[in-house]
């Protein structure tokens, strides 16, 4: 769900970054210039990085309580829903004579109609048959729509300056003073005490809210907790990337972290460092280049470490999966190797049920039929297999198991037929099914799952030391 957002965020962070540096080249600083960036002598580059840093710090270790609880687009829903209410307050400070761009007023604004946006989603969603993602739409499209009517019409007032509210859409963190950092600083504060306090209740919340009703927790109340939080990380983070990019702050830096870990107290901490990196990274290059966007920027940041994440995380990486699937795909083609040759030899040897058969040749022909392997696959296979001491060549046409090699298949063969037998006892599969059916499963048994097999099958009476093919076995037991 969370790729979607992903993908359209960072089109918009590329796009603003292209439309910012319209009309000039970019500018290349040299190494003064740099110096002085990353030793933070400026005092507005201090005051821009730390508070991006701290939101990024923020906005990964609640998004990522989010995107587990899979509202990756809540986030959205809330920031969109924060427009009416900044022009709102515009509204009623300028009628009260006051300038309509005071910082607390805005954002408290902000906070009313993004909190009353998630709770009609939360309403819609208990009371009536409409998913998550139709309910967050809805609310999104339609409270985004009355903030840019609300905007427009501010514009058309008389005597009105409203150029500044134009900046939480698309945000401008060159605005920052002081009071805005020490408002970032003691929210991600309160979002990480609060993660810390409320650790093993987002957890229950966000892998099974079923069981936390169960033990007794009011998964509703947490739900507000936790959307409270985001709300809060939203609100402040208007001003540094906008109600449009605050959401990529939200979900990219733990959408990289899940790459990495399937541990959450670490995904916390990697979604953490990412986000604070990001923000750092990407107003620092703002900082050198000042045609540049430093909302568009920090967002391209945290896509650039998702997209290393993704490719290269070690826990769910595409290039970790793509060995694993090899792994698991040359094993299958081994153990189907190893078990068509071992049912060969048996049928050499002829009836003799509970003993194993003898090591014998076999023919090349005889092994591709067995299976129906193509020539080339079952070059391929007998390599492999060759590579790995289980297969030695016997002769031009001919191939034998080596000692090792037997051993793997007698094993093979073993639980291949230790799960059919189950199938056919105790799951009432067809025994003409489930030579198809087991060999969907085999290749996960492990020793465990193989022992609790053998116990259960042992208490039905049945024979372990060489277990026959079931589905060639009628019930009287002779072959069919």
């Amino acid at each position: 769900m969370a790729m979607r957002p992903l993908l359209a965020i960072t089109v918009l962070g590329l796009s603003s970054v292209l439309s910012a540096a319209e009309g000039g080249f970019f500018h290349f600083p040299d190494a003064s210039e740099l110096w002085e960036v990353l030793t933070l002598r400026n005092y507005n580059t201090r005051l821009v990085v730390g508070s991006t840093s701290l939101l990024g710090l923020a906005s990964g270790v609640i998004g990522s309580f989010l995107l587990l609880r899979k509202r990756s687009l809540m986030g959205d829903t809330l920031s969109h829903a924060c427009l009416p209410g900044i022009c709102i307050m515009y509204l009623v400070m300028t009628g009260l004579g006051g300038s309509g761009k005071s910082l607390p007023g805005l954002l408290f604004g902000a906070t009313v109609t993004g909190l009353l946006g998630v709770w009609l989603v939360m309403l819609i969603r208990n009371t009536t048959r409409m998913k998550d993602d139709s309910a967050m739409g809805i609310i999104l499209s339609v409270f985004y729509g009355f903030g840019v009517v609300l905007l427009s019409v501010i514009k058309g007032l008389p005597d009105s300056s409203a150029a500044g509210l134009e900046s939480y859409i698309y945000g401008k963190v060159g605005s920052m003073v002081l009071q805005d950092f020490f408002l970032i600083a003691s929210v991600t504060g309160v979002v990480l005490v609060a993660s810390c306090f409320l650790l093993k209740e987002f957890t229950l919340l966000c892998f099974d809210d079923a069981y936390a009703g169960i033990l007794g927790w009011n998964t509703h109340v947490l739900d507000l907790v936790l959307l409270a939080l985001v709300t809060a990380v939203t609100v402040i983070g208007l001003q540094a990337v906008g109600l449009i990019l605050i959401i990529a702050f939200l979900i990219t830096p733990a959408a990289a972290a899940r790459f990495w870990t399937d541990d959450l107290r670490i995904m916390l901490f990697l979604a953490g460092a990412i986000g604070g990196f990001s923000g750092w990274f990407g107003s620092s290059i703002s900082a050198l280049t000042p045609r540049l966007s430093a909302g568009a920027l920090i967002v391209l940041m945290a896509a650039l470490v998702f997209l290393f994440s993704m490719f290269f995380g070690k826990t769910r990486g595409v290039v970790v999966r793509l060995r694993s699937q090899r792994r698991l795909h040359r094993k299958v083609g081994r153990q189907h190797l190893l078990r068509a040759l071992y049912e060969l030899l048996e049928e050499q040897a002829g009836d003799r049920f509970g003993e194993f058969p003898s090591n014998a040749p076999v023919r090349i022909s005889s092994l591709q039929a067995k299976r129906s392997w193509t020539p080339g696959r079952l070059r391929r296979l007998i390599r492999q297999a060759q590579k790995e001491d289980h297969l030695e060549r016997s002769g031009g046409e001919t191939v034998q198991l080596s000692e090792p090699g037997f051993g793997e298949a007698a094993r093979t063969t073993r639980n291949h037929r230790l799960w059919e037998t189950y199938l056919i006892t105790h799951a009432d599969v067809a025994p003409q099914h489930v030579d198809r059916d087991a060999d969907r499963v085999e290749h996960v048994l492990g020793p465990e799952l193989v022992r609790q097999l053998e116990e259960k099958l042992a208490r039905d009476g049945k024979p372990l030391v060489s277990l026959p093919s079931p589905h060639l076995i009628t019930p009287g037991g002779a072959g069919i």
